[in-house]
């Protein structure tokens, strides 16, 4: 059943930071429902889709569960249980397998699509983290440890190989074109680029002293950008993805986990644990603020998916107020 948004969030999400009046009937982003997830407590972290089941996954770091909602539904059908602090997911659909990182124990756990039942582990060892499809392969990319990536084949459940890293590396991307990975790795203060054919870093990005803490990162990588969203100072900032030089920087909400590209509308979406929402329009290499919704604090992790043109932003459980539960908030781009 479609669980109906609490009028606190409704209004909420209808206010623009700094004008506090209802947002006009041509925002960029428009709340469309909630879903409640039960039960849930603690941080939740990412989430991944698997679309032609219509099934959206969500991480819940601080349960040690991923939750399985049924989208046309609107509610959850399944919980797995008994992981040890997941945090990332994907979905691959040549192997139909769910993969899912876990920073408790190093592991990555697969699953069967269809039941969702056990399809193997494999062990990296340490804090597995963020995971990409490498949509060329059908392999799936992890982050993990003191700093790596690990390539799994999860048909065969099985590692194919490791890249090191000079620390642990948080939002990455990957580039099949070129067979590069981009990522993002705060403690040593660079972007790393990866060739992944050679297994190997093959370039570093620097910037400047005064940015820290850069964890989400989106790639455009017919416009030949990389976006990176820092921490301390919050700030958005695009780099050129052969150069690595960069290209703009404005200001963003605080304490951002993840940033999309919505290419349809030349948009860009930054979810903040410091309850909000950034919204941002491309203009040639320049980028002009639409609007920030307030949504709640902590809900720093969210998914574009454009198959389903649909924003979902993750909050836990309490953030609109003593007892409420943890939420899907999903939110449906306006042109």
């Amino acid at each position: 059943m479609t669980h109906q948004m609490p009028a606190v969030l409704l209004i909420a999400l209808f206010c623009i930071t700094g004008t506090g009046h209802a947002a006009e009937p041509s925002a960029p982003l428009v709340p469309e429902r909630t879903i409640a997830l039960k039960g849930v407590t603690g941080r939740i972290d990412h989430l991944a889709v698997d679309l032609a089941r219509k099934r959206l996954f969500v991480a819940e770091l601080g349960n040690g569960t991923v939750d399985v909602i049924d989208l046309a539904a609107d509610n959850v059908t399944r919980r797995i249980e008994g992981l040890k602090e997941p945090q990332g997911l994907a979905y691959a659909p040549a192997a139909d397998i769910l993969a899912v990182a876990s920073a408790g124990d190093g592991s990555v756990r697969l699953f069967h699509g269809a039941e969702l039942s056990p399809a193997g582990t494999v062990d990296l060892g340490d804090d597995a983290d963020n995971i990409r499809l490498d949509a060329r392969t059908g392999n799936i990319v992890v982050g993990y440890g003191s700093g790596g990536l690990a390539v799994i084949d999860p048909a065969k459940a099985s590692l194919l190989t490791r890249i090191p890293l000079p620390a642990h590396p948080e939002g990455f991307q990957l580039d099949p074109a070129g067979r590069r990975a981009f990522v993002n790795v705060p403690d040593a203060r660079q972007v790393a680029v990866v060739d992944m054919n050679a297994g190997r870093q093959t370039a570093n990005w620097r910037f400047s002293d005064d940015l820290r803490a850069n964890f989400p990162m989106a790639l455009d990588a017919a416009q030949g950008m990389v976006a990176v969203v820092f921490r301390n100072p919050a700030r958005f900032v695009t780099f050129d993805m052969n150069t690595g030089k960069p290209i703009s920087m404005v200001t963003t909400c605080g304490d951002a986990d993840d940033v999309f590209l919505d290419a349809k509308r030349r948009r860009v979406y930054v979810s903040c644990g410091d309850g909000s929402l950034d919204t941002w329009q491309q203009d040639g290499s320049a980028y002009r603020r639409l609007t920030i919704l307030k949504t709640a604090a902590g809900a720093r992790t969210s998914l574009f998916v454009p198959g389903l043109d649909r924003l979902f932003v993750a909050a836990r459980a309490g953030s609109f107020g003593l007892g409420s539960d943890a939420a899907i908030l999903v939110l449906r781009p306006a042109d």
